[in-house]
């Protein structure tokens, strides 16, 4: 079933649209926000419309597929010792994974 997004008082202005360019972190051009608008108020006119139908009833659901989750059982079993967890580590120490920093230099420790 074809449904046609039926003209909508809806439309974003320019600045709308930047706007919403922005928080989808897209650097768009004059053209392209001129491209863009047209089809941002159809989806919306298509929403808006969706909107309308009377949903009363309808059950709220995940995928539209009859599909059964096939779990297996929850059993408890032994975990790694810490040694054996950091048996192949690159770099270990008192006990821990060692990693380079990744946010910066950290200043190194006075001995």
């Amino acid at each position: 079933m074809s449904v046609e997004p039926r003209s909508s008082q809806v439309s974003l202005s320019v600045e709308e649209v930047r706007k919403l360019a922005l928080l989808a972190r897209l650097d768009l051009s004059d053209d392209e926000v001129a491209s863009v608008a047209p089809q941002l108020d159809s989806i919306l006119a298509f929403v808006e419309q969706l909107a309308e139908l009377d949903t009363t009833g309808v059950e709220p659901m995940t995928t539209a597929l009859d599909v059964d989750n096939r779990w297996r059982e929850d059993l408890q079993t032994d975990s790694l010792t810490n040694e054996k967890a950091l048996l192949n580590a690159p770099s270990h120490g008192e006990g821990c994974f060692l990693v380079p920093p990744v946010l910066g230099v950290v200043a190194s420790k006075k001995s």
